[in-house]
């Protein structure tokens, strides 16, 4: 039986390309659907424009996520299988539906399907390709899924699963929270290439400052939820390659030809592991590895070696190994003896070691990385 599909069109203040993305996508299918996300310019008016189109409308803006959980409690209700979803600023190209469309009816399970947008290409904004493989990566890290562009607004989603779960973020976020968690729940995730149109008048309501800590306060909780209990789960019970350790391995053999490559990215993992920086390790880790062109896979997964049962560890052989490197060694006390002189002295010569104990680290990573690989070539 042919699965029915709705297309969902999330827009807010998109005036001046809504109407012609409507129009071309009511060229390929008359199942739209457009959520007016609180609109304050003529959005309504051009809504009403379209005698056959299926809309809905609300008066306070609440976020794209909210708008389109939305859409997919009303095409569900309608008995809608899947929602292709597209953003209404004119950067997605609707020829590409019918790509998603004839793909979705030979699906044998429940998929989502990602439109991965080539972010190598000219009009790209070098931010967006940036926040991308920052996203790509803990999305990744989360569920063992490789994609190569996660900010994607053009999906194709399986209403069943969706329907079935309460859903949290209401702004941005909710496009990585969809992921994760459907993921999570053993829904595939697909990648189709498509293109796309950056035009002088796309209007994006992406905040970088905000949109950004609210989608890095996502990836944190989902990466403590990964730790506990998805982590585990993937590595003791998953096979194939979901697998952790297969993943791991298949990075190094997809780069066994670059032994100076692989070991420069285990040692600048595990520099950052170590080096006091904490809360912002990985972050640095990430950036410093793009700039680097290193393998960030790698760097972010030695990175690690400062999880929670070896941070104490972790200080403590930093505040030892910073004693041989200060001129005034201090042990530590007990409560009675804190001062403020003595915290000082503490925590200088804690910073001491773990710099030094940093640079050891990584030093000998790579030395090791390096040999075996090169071992593992001959």
């Amino acid at each position: 039986m042919d699965k029915k599909v709705c297309i969902i069109i999330p827009t807010y203040n998109n005036e001046a390309t809504l109407s012609e993305v409507i129009s071309e996508v009511l060229s390929i299918s008359a199942d739209v659907l457009v959520v007016n996300d609180g609109s304050t310019d003529s959005t309504e008016s051009i809504l009403q424009s379209f005698p056959t189109l299926g809309y809905i409308s609300y008066e306070t803006n609440q976020g794209k996520g909210y708008a389109l959980r939305k859409g997919f409690e009303h095409a569900f209700e309608r008995g809608y299988d899947y929602a292709i979803t597209l953003d209404s600023d004119g950067q997605h190209e609707p020829e590409n539906i019918r790509d998603l469309l004839d793909q979705i009816q030979f699906l044998e399970m429940e998929t989502v399907l990602m439109g991965s947008r080539n972010m190598s290409q000219e009009g790209i904004p070098k931010k967006s390709s940036f926040g991308n493989k920052f996203s790509s990566f803990w999305v990744w890290f989360n569920t063992g899924v490789r994609l190569s562009d996660t900010q994607t607004g053009f999906r194709a989603y399986p209403l069943g699963p969706i329907s079935k779960k309460k859903w949290y973020s209401k702004k941005f976020e909710f496009e990585v929270e969809i992921l994760v968690r459907l993921a999570w729940e053993g829904v595939e995730i697909k990648e189709v290439p498509v293109h796309v149109n950056y035009p002088e008048d796309r209007v994006s309501h992406f905040r970088p400052f905000r949109d950004f800590a609210r989608i890095s306060v996502l990836n944190t909780l989902f990466f403590f939820l990964t730790l506990g209990y998805f982590a585990p789960k993937r590595l003791f019970f998953t096979k194939g390659e979901h697998n952790i350790f297969t993943q791991i391995k298949q990075e190094f053999q997809r780069r066994q030809d670059d032994p100076i490559h692989m070991a420069g990215s285990v040692g600048l993992g595990l520099f950052f592991g170590v080096f006091p920086i904490w809360g912002f390790q990985m972050v640095a880790a990430f950036f410093v590895a793009s700039l680097l062109k290193l393998n960030r896979v790698i760097v972010l997964t030695f990175s690690n070696i400062s999880l929670p049962p070896l941070i104490p560890v972790i200080i403590l052989s930093s505040y030892f190994f910073g004693s041989f490197f200060v001129k005034e060694k201090v042990l530590i006390p007990d409560f009675s003896e804190i001062t403020l002189e003595t915290i000082y002295l503490q925590l200088h010569q804690y910073l001491v070691g773990a710099v030094i104990l940093s640079c050891a680290l990584g030093l000998l990573g790579f030395g090791f990385a390096y040999i075996l690989m090169k071992a593992r070539g001959k």
